[in-house]
């Protein structure tokens, strides 16, 4: 496609109120919804089959050569059915350099931690070194894991019922 495609006024003005905020000096006041794009989703099937994708905006205004990028897989995404699948959002290096969806996987498969866990104990450790953000896990069996170190996580779920979770901040979920 040709570049106007990929073209929206939104992003394109979130850009440049980004480069204005740093040329004028001012501080950095954006919400972390404001500075994502990350969208992410897992799912089990009826089978227990299960599978994980992730797409991102990257960073408002990042800076140049920035290479950070959480959809990588074993970093950000991962999925196989012998553990879980997961899809991260956050500080793309760190997540990166801690390859954490993949070591979310292999806590669930080798040490024998549950998602939840897994999940929860890998996301405190990114934050020790920087990396702020979230995930969303499922196992081949139980509930999915949601757990964030950041502000808040817009994040969201459906059961096999059908009930719908939902939430962002800490304040727990919105049926």
């Amino acid at each position: 496609m040709p570049p106007a495609y990929f073209f929206t006024q939104r992003r394109r003005d979130a850009l440049d109120l980004e480069l204005a905020r740093r040329a004028s000096g001012a501080p950095d006041t954006r919400s972390d919804a404001d500075r994502h794009g990350t969208v992410g989703a897992v799912a089990r099937d009826g089978f227990g089959n299960l599978a994980a994708a992730t797409s991102t905006g990257g960073i408002t205004g990042k800076p140049p050569g920035r290479i950070g990028d959480c959809p990588v897989i074993g970093a950000g995404t991962y999925a196989d059915n012998a553990s879980c699948a997961v899809s991260c959002t956050g500080t793309g290096e760190v997540f990166i350099r801690f390859t954490a969806a993949a070591e979310i996987a292999a806590r669930v498969r080798y040490a024998s931690q549950n998602v939840a866990q897994a999940a929860t104990e890998v996301i405190a450790e990114l934050l020790t070194h920087g990396g702020d953000g979230g995930l969303i896990a499922i196992g081949r069996t139980g509930p999915p894991a949601l757990p964030f170190n950041s502000s808040g996580m817009y994040r969201g779920y459906v059961t096999a019922d059908g009930t719908l979770h939902t939430a962002i901040h800490r304040e727990g979920y919105r049926s």
